[in-house]
């Protein structure tokens, strides 16, 4: 599978040099954004065109970006445009901050690859299928379903799952809802965050 070069796949990020030295590459360390310099609260390792299926990296795009580790502001400077241009349908479930370490975008064709219960991928499955109605920021048509932490802690809560009402959001305001979300937690070290694709799908956390 081919790669992206860096500053090819992320142009107006600053990563640190010595994250892009010889040793960096021999080690197969992601390079870092420059505000991971002194070692901030805040890191995730965005890797942004390829799925794990049960630990399996399954890439999603030719030829792929690399896997860099980003600050919350470089993450969001990232993600957003992705999540705004993505034109499917998404269930997206608020992660729960103190305890996260993954947070990942499914396409609903692989949710049973993925790892997902059975009654699990029914119920998100169905949400994804049924809901409707506009924007609750912008009146558009909504293509975001955010399910909060108040109305799903686990996702074993199925039937929470099925019945929760959501809000509902355009792409634009539930890629902002989304980092809204993760700028309210304090400190993180995420493992694995990638960008969506397909048609629809579902943004889980572990």
């Amino acid at each position: 599978m081919a790669r992206m070069a860096l500053d090819q796949a992320y142009p107006g990020i600053s990563f640190r040099p010595k994250s892009r030295n010889w040793w960096a590459r021999l080690m197969r360390w992601p390079a870092e954004c420059i505000h991971l310099e002194n070692g901030p609260a805040w890191m995730a390792t965005f890797i942004p065109d390829t799925l794990y299926l049960r630990g399996k990296a399954a890439p999603r795009r030719n030829p792929a970006r690399p896997e860099v580790s980003l600050c919350l502001d470089c993450l969001g400077t990232l993600l957003e445009p992705e999540l705004v241009a993505y034109h499917g349908r998404v269930i997206a479930f608020e992660p729960d901050g103190e305890s996260f370490t993954q947070y990942f975008f499914v396409a609903r064709e692989d949710f049973a690859a993925a790892g997902l219960r059975s009654e699990v991928a029914a119920a998100v499955d169905k949400r994804i299928e049924n809901f409707s109605g506009e924007c609750a920021e912008c009146g558009v048509p909504a293509t975001w379903l955010w399910i909060s932490r108040r109305e799903v802690s686990s996702l074993d809560q199925t039937e929470r799952i099925e019945e929760s009402p959501g809000a509902l959001y355009c792409a634009k305001h539930g890629a902002a809802k989304l980092r809204e979300a993760l700028g309210k937690i304090d400190e993180a070290n995420l493992f694995y965050v990638n960008a969506p694709y397909g048609n629809s799908g579902a943004y889980l956390w572990i």
